[in-house]
């Protein structure tokens, strides 16, 4: 299934369910095992999306990077299938679990010029002892490892990252080891979820649990960081150029839409302009916090 209400944009599911069963996640209870659709048919569908004018591909899925279980493909192979659709200029991954990332993956991203340097990997825990407890399958070191090889090929990349603080045993130590982590990885924006129950989950037997009033002083604490590395990486790019792909929204005047690398900007709106991708400067920050830009090509 795929998306079509948003002009410049197109939502791809090519894979649904999960076989992974993380001590805190009903989505395998919910959603059933891993299964996903044929790339013959997903390279269809991304034809006809292409044909609608649409000019960028969001690949989504409950456990996207698992792809293949259904038909013994490979998401590497689904990748090089989809770049190779005349008309689509742009492709992001909603999100892909570490481990599954590989380095084939990276490399591949690193040479296509329509896979942009944009990765949402949720980390969850910086600390192994509670990945292990939480039943992710990485330590905090293949993260590190990971992120790191995203860095030596895409040092413009957003890295996106989902994080639980408050799981059963999490102390001040562990909290301590996924902040620094957070901080050595450059992550440039943070998706913060304070632990909460779900019935039937390992995790609600777990000990050591960690009082609402502590999970939410972590969660603060993780938000004024993520508002800290964002503005880091944003600024980071003030007087150089990207590529932008404006949208359809018209505000006072002003069009926006996102570099490559997943910065907002706005423009003067121009609508000869919409659902193209433009080369600009980035200026500065405007009062939203997006960043202002000046069309160069």
């Amino acid at each position: 299934a795929f998306s079509s209400g948003d002009r410049t944009r197109s939502f791809l599911k090519v894979q649904d369910g999960c076989d992974y069963k993380c001590a805190y996640c009903t989505i395998h209870y919910a959603r059933g095992s891993s299964r996903n659709i044929a790339i013959e048919e997903i390279v269809r569908e991304a034809r006809e999306i292409a044909a609608a004018g649409q000019r960028e591909i969001v690949i989504t899925g409950v456990n996207t990077g698992d792809f293949g279980r259904t038909t013994g493909e490979k998401f590497i192979d689904l990748l090089k299938a989809l770049d190779r659709v005349e008309g689509i200029d742009r492709y992001r991954v909603s999100s892909i679990e570490p481990h599954l990332i590989t380095t084939e993956i990276i490399e591949f991203y690193a040479s296509s010029p329509k896979f942009v340097p944009h990765f949402h990997i949720p980390l969850q825990s910086g600390s192994t002892r509670i990945l292990g407890l939480m039943r992710r399958r990485y330590t905090a070191e293949k993260y590190r490892e990971r992120i790191a090889k995203i860095r030596e090929l895409m040092p413009d990349s957003f890295l996106g990252v989902d994080v639980i603080v408050g799981f059963p045993g999490e102390g001040e130590e562990e909290f301590m080891e996924t902040y620094r982590l957070l901080e050595q990885v450059e992550a440039s924006y943070l998706h913060i979820f304070p632990f909460s129950e779900r019935p039937g989950t390992p995790a609600v037997d777990m000990p050591g649990k960690v009082q609402p009033r502590i999970s939410t002083e972590r969660v603060e604490r993780l938000e004024e960081l993520s508002t800290r590395l964002h503005h880091a990486f944003s600024e980071k790019f003030i007087g150089t150029e990207r590529s932008v792909l404006f949208e359809s929204t018209d505000h006072n005047g002003m069009m926006y839409g996102y570099t490559d690398n997943y910065l907002r900007v706005s423009a003067p709106s121009d609508t000869a302009l919409i659902n193209n991708i433009c080369r600009v400067r980035l200026v500065a920050f405007d009062e939203e916090g997006n960043i202002r830009s000046e069309i160069v090509g």
